[in-house]
């Protein structure tokens, strides 16, 4: 068993090769196109296409039958796949523009109306006299160890001229992607670059028909991409993870495949990469879960750092005299925000942990330096701040501690500095508006 293992995950076999490395060149160009039709709100329309094959591939079998030859001669089912699949997206476009119907509606009738009839040509290719149509159905759920050398080598040469002519389109492609109004005022042609990008996804889809099937192809268009955007905020990486991404859901799924004979590969293709999806989603650096939940963490104990630091110094401002650093009492403190003890435990001891503060009586509070020069800073960005809402943006000065207290956490010193800039040099620290 081990030995079948690593024969199948080095492609020590040649049969395993070609096909492994055909269907990784499928998820490396699914991954790229699908990356763009993520971004352009568009990922649906690879659903639409794919169910909008398989009447084609009925038809071509129907037509090469009568003709005298093979009905299962690959490329002619692919041009039937293609051919079927742009007059349902033709279809489509034509409900949107010439009827009231929102997008939904008109991609769910044409994929319903497309997807049954060509469950009603296939059952007719069923019945013909004299046509072997066995394993036809094999579209639809994908059959990737029925591929030999000529396919494989068909889905490989088309997986690599989209991937290649997507990436020579990446400029364009990333124009219309963010603001196709601004792409069009620039004279730039929207409509045919989104043309353009629907014929890659078009040739995409239909090579994939034989790897993973027209009803799974669709996941292997959206999930590389969903899932290298949790990764990254950046296009390059995004396209480079997404491909990644394809590249090994379609390596790994078709290896397992191959060591288990008894399960499809295209289902375990779209598993592996719902996989890597969720690994995605959790733990993704730019988008995840928990480095979502981890820096709000963070940002919470800040924020409450920043009011326990600004709290002392405004208790300190209402001593009579210069403001000096002294120690102020917890219950003045509590009195001043509401906080729990727990809560309280915890900003002490992480101003403790940042050296803001200095060993004190149990029930009082010392800033260290540091800490005393902290919190003066805070308060004044916070005094600016409610100063630019007062004058700017007509916020009553009873109301605008609440709104600067919710934006004076992410205050960058450009922002300080155009704070300044605005309201006017001033001294020291501004008086709070509030308490005037």
């Amino acid at each position: 068993m081990l030995e079948t293992i690593t024969d199948v995950l080095f492609l020590k076999d040649h049969n395993t090769r070609v096909v492994v490395i055909s269907v990784m060149l499928l998820g490396v160009s699914s991954g790229i196109i699908g990356a763009f039709l993520l971004l352009r709100k568009r990922s649906l329309m690879g659903d639409v296409l794919s169910h909008a094959t398989l009447p084609g591939i009925g038809i071509a079998f129907i037509l090469m039958t009568l003709m005298g030859f093979s009905g299962k001669w690959l490329p002619g089912l692919l041009l039937g796949a293609a051919i079927s699949g742009i007059v349902g997206l033709l279809t489509m476009l034509a409900i949107r523009s010439t009827t009231r119907l929102r997008d939904d509606a008109a991609m769910g009738f044409v994929l319903s109306v497309f997807f049954g009839l060509g469950v009603a040509v296939l059952g007719m290719v069923q019945k013909m006299p004299g046509a072997n149509a066995a394993g036809l159905e094999s579209f639809i759920y994908g059959k990737t160890a029925s591929m030999v050398f000529q396919d494989a080598l068909l889905i490989g040469g088309v997986a690599l001229v989209t991937s290649i002519v997507a990436i020579l389109l990446k400029k364009e492609f990333t124009l219309i992607c963010f603001d196709d109004g601004y792409a069009s005022s620039q004279g730039w042609p929207v409509v045919l670059l989104d043309v353009v990008m629907l014929a890659l996804v078009t040739a995409v889809t239909v090579i994939g028909l034989q790897a993973v099937g027209l009803i799974l192809i669709i996941a292997f268009l959206i999930i590389p991409a969903t899932a290298a955007r949790f990764w990254t905020h950046r296009l390059d990486y995004m396209l480079l993870l997404s491909a990644l991404i394809g590249a090994l859901s379609g390596w790994l799924g078709a290896a397992f495949s191959g060591i288990f004979s008894n399960m499809p590969a295209g289902a375990i293709i779209v598993v592996v990469a719902a996989s890597i999806f969720l690994i995605s989603m959790f733990f993704g650096t730019a988008r995840g879960v928990v480095p979502r939940l981890r820096d709000q963490a963070r940002l919470k104990r800040r924020v409450g750092r920043q009011h326990l630091l600004r709290a002392a110094f405004e208790i300190l401002e209402k001593q009579p005299g210069p403001i000096t650093n002294v120690p102020v009492s917890r219950a003045s403190l509590f009195a001043h925000r509401t906080w729990s003890p727990r809560e309280f435990g915890r900003f002490m001891a992480r101003a403790f942990a940042e050296d803001h503060l200095e060993p004190s009586a149990p029930d009082t509070v010392l800033l260290s330096e540091s800490g005393f020069g902290e919190a003066a800073r805070i308060t004044r960005n916070h005094r600016l701040w409610e100063l630019y809402l007062i004058r700017h943006a007509d916020v009553a000065a009873s109301h605008v501690d609440r709104d600067a207290d919710m934006v004076e956490h992410i205050l960058g010193a450009e922002i300080v500095r155009k704070l300044e800039q605005e309201l006017g040099p001033e001294i020291g620290i501004p008086q709070s508006p509030h308490r005037i």
